[in-house]
């Protein structure tokens, strides 16, 4: 008898014990699986086409102003329809079928660059694939924070992240092959993009979706949603928000299209398999690291491993002012691939710690839609400055510039990382 009352009172003795050692919760659920590999796919059909964009152009006659303008409009368009869809669906209460549209205009946009070249049909089809990411951007990163905790998100948007860009990776790995056969033949490779941006459309209906929860809406339904709401909501969003937004927005201003780095490259006498090569490399490298960095984060704080990768960026634009030369460029591709890990998910991860969860996609779509017009300014001051004062004037400047954005969050900035 004596023996069974100690085995009980050490029995009691152990609960707290096991308690610390119960199986953690789930952190990658089904939804986070499904929606990294809509991504996956989708990505697969953009970045299949997005560093053949550049030399496209510039085979049928473009110049560098008409990329960077190019390039600029698309992403506003992205921007601007991110604050508008992604404050739509915080009002509404609903996710996925702003995810389904926004993925079906994607798809669409792939061959319609096999019909036409003229300007006009370029800009149409580049800005009905960025249209189709604004629809969906804010719904679905609002999903993704709503499938996890403030202690994990980083490692979330870091996964979705690793495989948004692993379909960054299979997709430039066809063209390279697809040209490397087929040298020029441009028209039919936009044909073959349409089947994986349809394949992340389809992935769409194997989400399960409940009833949406009332804490999404916002109580505003009625409230008159505009393309520029965006500004009304920086005006009323906390100051922690504000100090970020600062900051990541002088960044984006002197940030242009990676467009700029693939034609540097070019210029510097690499053939287009280096190129797309190169391009490749840095997207595994920026597929294997997102994920552990978004661990890392979570871990030792998004604001310094998000500096850290600003930082980064800065040596990489200073490299581009001056190499010329091959494995230089695959070192700071490498560097590249760490920067987009530590910053892009980590972002993103940040900004939804800093507000409401009821407001997370207006929240994004809000900086997204000041970065759509930083962005139009940039690529387009880009390749004006491009065209007059060369590439290394350019990728110098930006350089500078981000060194002082980091300064800014490092000492200035007090932005703390979660808003409880």
């Amino acid at each position: 008898m004596y023996a069974m009352y100690q085995q009980i009172a050490t029995f009691e003795k152990m609960k707290p014990l096991q308690s610390l050692i119960k199986p953690p919760q789930k952190i990658i659920t089904k939804t986070i699986w499904v929606l990294s590999l809509m991504s996956l796919f989708n990505d697969m059909a953009s970045e299949m086409l997005y560093p053949v964009m550049p030399l496209f152009l510039k085979h049928i006659g473009y110049t560098a102003i008409f990329i960077g303008v190019l390039e600029g409009i698309a992403e506003a368009v992205a921007g601007l329809s991110k604050s508008y869809f992604g404050k739509l669906s915080d009002n509404s209460g609903k996710r996925l079928p702003f995810v389904q549209l926004g993925y079906a205009l994607s798809a669409i946009s792939k061959p319609m660059l096999a019909i036409f070249i003229y300007p006009s049909w370029i800009f149409l089809s580049r800005t009905t694939d960025r249209l189709g990411k604004g629809i969906r951007t804010g719904a679905r990163d609002a999903m993704l924070s709503e499938e996890s905790s403030k202690d994990t998100k980083a490692q979330v948007f870091g996964f979705h992240k690793s495989m948004d860009t692993m379909g960054a990776v299979l997709g430039p790995t066809l063209a390279l092959i697809y040209l490397y056969y087929f040298p020029n033949n441009y028209t039919s490779l936009f044909l073959i993009a349409f089947f994986p941006g349809l394949l992340a459309f389809v992935s769409t209906f194997f989400i399960k979706t409940n009833s949406p929860p009332n804490i999404l809406k916002t109580g505003n339904q009625n409230a008159s949603i505009h393309i520029f709401s965006f500004i009304s909501y920086w005006k009323n969003s906390n100051r922690a928000y504000k100090k970020l937004i600062v900051g990541l927005l002088l960044f984006a201003l002197f940030n242009s299209s990676d467009v700029f780095l693939l034609l540097k490259m070019k210029e510097s006498g690499l053939n287009d398999s280096a190129v797309i090569g190169i391009y490749i490399f840095y997207n595994l490298i920026y597929a294997l690291l997102a994920y552990p960095i978004g661990i890392l984060a979570d871990k030792l704080g998004l604001k310094k491993i998000f500096i850290v990768g600003l930082f980064i960026f800065s040596i990489v634009y200073f490299g581009f002012a001056f190499n010329h030369n091959i494995t230089t460029y695959l070192f700071l591709f490498f560097l590249y691939g760490v920067y987009a890990a530590a910053t892009e998910g980590v972002a993103k991860a940040w900004i939804s710690n800093l507000v409401d969860k009821k407001e997370i996609a207006t929240a994004i779509g809000t900086f997204a839609g000041f970065q759509s017009i930083s962005l139009l300014i940039a690529s387009s001051i880009c390749g004006l400055l491009w065209f007059y004062y060369g590439a290394m004037f350019t990728f110098l400047l930006t350089a500078i510039i981000t060194t002082l954005v980091v300064i800014y969050l490092a000492i200035f900035s007090k932005t703390t990382e979660h808003i409880s």
